[in-house]
């Protein structure tokens, strides 16, 4: 059974880190292009980071490009999302999803299989 698991997410002062991690079972990550998702209330999911499975080339949504960063650890058949310098926008139920490339669109459409998500609050 593919599934994707989400965990690191958690409460967090503004300015403040986390570390997001994605791990799989039932399917090789390392084969698959990876993205993290997020979905604030009321809002669309829109992508925040991808990774590459073949050269690892890695995408990222301006909002979050310099203080957030995405990589794989294969042989935990893991990849993780390292957010830094927090801020209340960055609020939202992150989702990891695997999908056979990345793309700097960074498109919802472009994943095939998803995690049910962690939440992230960044509030003081």
């Amino acid at each position: 059974q593919v599934q994707l698991v989400e965990s690191g997410g958690g409460l967090v002062q503004p300015g403040g880190s986390l570390r997001l991690s994605c791990t799989a079972s039932g399917f090789t990550l390392q084969y698959y292009a990876i993205g993290w998702f997020r979905q604030a209330p009321g809002k669309e999911r829109e992508g925040v980071s991808c990774i590459d499975s073949s050269d690892g080339s890695t995408y990222y949504a301006d909002s979050v490009k310099g203080r957030f960063t995405i990589s794989r650890d294969n042989a935990k058949n893991t990849v993780y999302l390292q957010m830094n310098s927090l801020n209340s926008d960055d609020t939202g139920v992150y989702y990891c999803a695997a999908g056979p490339w990345a793309t700097s669109e960074l498109g919802v459409d472009e994943y095939d299989y998803w995690g049910q998500g962690t939440q992230v609050t960044v509030s003081s």
